[in-house]
């Protein structure tokens, strides 16, 4: 048999498609994906470029000390005798992110155990967007819900509650806003966990609760503790309902009954006020947002770390 004949009792060799010829659309859309990015980034990097210039004008003025602002005690901007420490309002604002913090991370944890290992599907179905709902509220109705019902609650049960504004209402009602954060990230994480070890640790005679336990929740604890910070990092970062709920008085304390300013509200109060440009209670603003920045992204960096150190992969 000839070479010809053999090659022709060969099966025919699959002609490879010819290459996709240059699309102006696959180009638009890249460039569009591009772009979109790169704005994200520009957006941050203009807000970070404002806020540090209005935060260098105001540790230009010679009547403004770098030491006593974050050592001193006192933040009495507006007055004559002016003095600018960042503490009282650092520390009502972590005053009232460690009150919500304490109330809606175990709730919200144990919410999240409940509907990931208990839940029945439809109940599931039923309270998962219930809860999620919570977050679709306006702040603002939150604040009025802290000052006319959380507010009168408490004196009934708190001697010595400041009947208009204190931290305790404050921290409570910003509990309930970043309760379905908690619960519902935590949940995604356990449902992650990857049913076989559920079945192992039932095989091994371990009970429904000692699986959820002991198995799917340090099995999810990365996206567990990423969610808890970035559930602080949005109590820290609230504004209205803050400042309806606490008030608006610069103070150092760590009494919970009485009222003060967060950092937040600080910067809504006088945002809002007849201030004029370019004095240094207009510049004490960039100050007061640029501590809040430098806080909020060491929250959001130190979560997205713990998300990907720890994160287990799952074959």
């Amino acid at each position: 048999m000839s070479a010809e004949e053999k090659a022709s009792e060969l099966p025919a060799m699959r002609k490879l498609p010819p290459a996709p010829a240059f699309r102006i659309s696959e180009w638009l859309i890249e460039w569009a994906l591009f772009a979109s990015a790169f704005l994200s980034i520009g957006i941050t990097v203009a807000i970070a470029w404002i806020v540090f210039s209005g935060t260098y004008q105001f540790f230009s003025d010679p009547t403004v000390s770098i030491k006593y602002f974050f050592t001193g005690t006192e933040w009495t901007a507006g007055f004559e005798d002016a003095k600018y420490s960042i503490l009282p309002l650092l520390t009502g604002t972590i005053m009232v992110a460690v009150i919500a913090a304490v109330l809606a991370l175990p709730i919200g944890l144990i919410s999240a155990i409940y509907l990931s290992e208990y839940a029945s599907k439809p109940i599931r179905l039923l309270l998962k967007p219930t809860l999620e709902l919570l977050a679709g509220i306006p702040t603002v109705v939150y604040g009025y819900f802290a000052v006319f019902a959380i507010t009168p609650l408490l004196q009934m049960f708190i001697p010595g509650l400041d009947p208009v504004t204190n931290q305790l209402s404050g921290g409570i009602v910003v509990a309930i806003m970043i309760l379905p954060m908690v619960a519902s990230l935590s949940e995604d994480a356990m449902r992650m966990v990857p049913g076989s070890l559920r079945e192992a640790s039932y095989a091994l005679g371990a009970t429904k609760f000692e699986t959820s336990t002991k198995v799917v929740v340090p099995a999810a604890l990365s996206g567990i503790l990423a969610s808890f910070l970035l559930a602080i990092s949005r109590a820290i970062g609230e504004t209205m309902a803050v400042t309806l709920a606490c008030g608006g008085q610069p103070k150092l304390t760590l009494d919970p009954r009485e009222g003060l300013a967060t950092m937040t509200g600080f910067i809504a109060r006088i945002a809002q006020g007849d201030v004029q440009h370019g004095t240094t209670l207009f510049n004490s603003l960039f100050a007061v947002a640029a501590v809040l920045f430098v806080v909020t992204l060491a929250m959001n960096m130190l979560a997205q770390w713990i998300l990907t150190k720890y994160r287990q992969v799952y074959q």
